[in-house]
Parts: structure tokens; C-alpha cells; sequence
């Protein structure tokens, strides 16, 4: 398949493209970091302004700017032109993208700006085009060659500039210190939003629990585990009506199936007789209802388990509070990324 002159042509695209973005790494310098402390001082707002592939890609790395703390909007310099220069303040900042640091529509725009008292950051392929010249800092994005076999179509070089803008996205991220739930509190409508500003009432298990007392033989608690699915049973205390009577229901212990397995071995045939409370673990992993679904997932993943018991408060947070009551379980399925997660 290599050898074919379609895939092969593609490959070396893909190499000139990948090229082009490791040849940055060099010019992440002192300019860079003037950028990026240009646009964490900006008390406005970023705009990003370019023309054609220029546009695109700014209109691209504006969203991203947004999407990571840092207010951004695209803006094409024709339409400032007819009216929406007026979107401008004094405290926004210009980042102005040209591959050839030459383009008309956009050189003819930068006066405009800089008539408002607003610095520019210039990308551009050369230190020395007119763009640079206008700018208070400039960003070098030139590329050796483009990736189509001509040379001429915008490709490694707009490859490059995404590049450059995802740079500082990153960079900006770092220096604010800004956190996944920050990251979730701009993109509520998102999967990965509601999975960090969800908690863990929203995905809990709340049906069919398969609660245990601790004086219940082992020939009837396996029945119960096997029929909740969740491979674990809850020993609770103060219940009347194990199936689905969760207001009292009070957490004295929790047997897994690995708890089972390993108790069917030492035990032999005594296994079956023997009480609930001779093999649970009196010290289950639990969560507060109003805790993040992310802690729990970070919760599971530091202790590796696969489920937490949901009480009314943590008793592994707070070791005063004893026998707290179960509202619920909540597994790792259900705090992964992409999970659908209501029950």
C-alpha cells in the first residue's frame, strides 16, 4: 500500500505538515513569552483578525483562546471596515495573522487599530514584512515548504499557525493555572462539562441495591450480590425490607466478589453458613452524594476500585461520623468521559 504514488503523496504530507510544527520549537522564545504575558495582562478582550486561510485558522484559534479562559473573538478586517471596528476597546488586544505579513485588506485595517491605542501581536513568515513592523510582537510561523506537490497551496503554513495559536492556548493555561472545572464551567452543554460539574447524586445507582445484614448466611447474600450486577453487597444495619428501603439503611460493611472468592477458599463447605459480618470489610470506600463525579473517579482510580458506596457524608473524610446512611453506589462506568449518565 506504501507504494502507492496516492498514499505516498499523502504520507509526505503528513511529513511536511509534522515538519513544519516541530520547526517551531525553536522560536518558542523571548517573544513568546511577550506574547503570552501581553494576552494575560489584556483586561479586554482578544481579537483575532486575518484574511482567507488566515481567517479560518484565526477564527479557529480564537474559539480556543475562549474555550481555555482567555475571552477571544474573530474579526475580519472587511467587515471593520463597515462598521465593526466599533467592537474595539482601548483594553482589547489584536493578534493579526498573515502568512505573508503583506496582505492589503489586513495592512490597510492595522492603522485603525493602532489609532485606538491597541498593541498588535503579528504572525507572520518573516521578521522583517510589514506586519511584524506594525506589531509589538511578532511570531514567526515560516515553513520550509508547503505540504501539496506545487508549493503553492496553504498547508503546512496554516498547519503551523494553528499550531502557534494552540501553543499559547496551552501556554496561557498554564500561566493562569486554570483548572478542568474552569475548562467545564465554559462548556456546560458539553460531555466532558457535565461530567465535571455533575455530582454524584446525578449518576448514583439508587434501584435495586443489594443490601446485606451482617447476621445473613453467605448461601443468601451471594444470591443477592449476583442479582445487583454491581459485584459487591452492602451490609447495612436498621432496615426492615432489604429490597429498595434505603432511608434507614445504615453502612456497617460491604463484601465484594473478590471478598467471596477469597472466603469460598479458607472456608470450604462452612462457607455457606457462615455469617455476612465473619467476611465483610468494615471499612468500605464511600462519597458524599454532593461530591463531583470527578472525585469519585479519582477516588476509584487512587484506591483501584470499581465502585464507591454514596452516603449522606464521607465517613472517609470526616472518621467521626460512624454507620452514615446509604443513599446509593456509584461505579467507574458511570464517571467516564463519554458515559451517558443517568440511570
Amino acid at each position: 500500500m506504501k507504494e502507492n504514488p496516492i498514499i505516498q503523496r499523502a504520507t509526505e504530507c503528513l511529513q511536511t505538515e509534522a515538519a513544519a510544527i516541530e520547526s517551531l520549537e525553536t522560536r518558542l522564545d523571548e517573544h513568546f513569552l511577550q506574547a503570552v504575558e501581553l494576552i494575560r495582562a489584556c483586561k479586554g478582550k482578544i481579537v483575532v483578525t486575518g484574511v482567507g486561510k488566515s481567517g479560518h485558522i484565526g477564527s479557529k484559534i480564537a474559539a480556543t483562546l475562549a474555550s481555555t479562559g482567555t475571552p477571544a473573538f474573530f474579526l475580519n478586517p472587511l467587515d471593520a471596515y463597515h462598521g465593526d471596528l466599533g467592537m474595539l476597546s482601548a483594553e482589547d488586544l489584536v493578534m493579526a495573522i498573515s502568512y505573508s505579513g503583506a496582505t492589503e485588506e489586513l495592512l490597510r485595517f492595522l492603522p485603525l487599530i493602532q489609532a485606538k491605542g491597541i498593541a498588535i501581536i503579528g504572525m507572520s513568515s518573516s521578521d522583517e514584512s510589514l506586519l511584524a513592523k506594525y506589531s509589538a510582537v511578532h511570531l514567526n510561523i515560516s515553513v520550509s515548504r508547503e505540504a501539496d506537490p506545487l508549493n503553492l497551496v496553504p498547508t503546512a503554513s496554516t498547519t503551523a499557525t494553528l499550531a502557534m495559536g494552540d501553543a499559547l492556548a496551552c501556554a496561557l493555561v498554564e500561566a493562569k493555572h486554570f483548572q478542568p472545572t474552569d475548562f467545564a464551567a465554559l462548556h456546560p452543554g458539553g460531555d466532558l462539562g457535565r461530567k465535571l460539574l455533575a455530582k454524584v447524586e446525578d449518576v448514583m445507582f439508587t434501584e435495586n441495591l443489594p443490601f446485606l445484614s451482617p447476621e445473613m448466611p453467605m448461601s443468601e447474600a451471594i444470591e443477592i450480590v449476583t442479582k445487583g450486577t454491581l459485584g459487591i453487597g452492602i451490609v447495612v444495619e436498621e432496615i426492615t425490607n432489604y429490597e429498595l428501603r434505603i432511608t434507614n439503611a445504615r453502612l456497617v460493611g460491604i463484601i465484594t466478589d473478590g471478598d467471596i472468592r477469597r472466603a469460598m477458599q479458607r472456608l470450604g463447605a462452612s462457607f455457606f453458613d457462615t455469617p455476612v459480618s465473619e467476611i465483610m470489610s468494615r471499612n468500605p470506600k464511600t462519597i458524599s452524594k454532593d461530591a463531583k463525579i470527578v472525585e469519585a473517579g479519582e477516588k476509584m482510580n487512587h484506591h483501584s476500585i470499581h465502585t464507591l458506596i454514596v452516603v449522606e457524608e464521607n465517613i472517609n473524610d470526616k472518621s467521626q461520623i460512624t454507620n452514615p446512611h446509604v443513599v446509593g453506589v456509584v461505579d467507574s462506568f458511570s464517571c467516564l468521559p463519554g458515559t451517558r449518565f443517568y440511570h
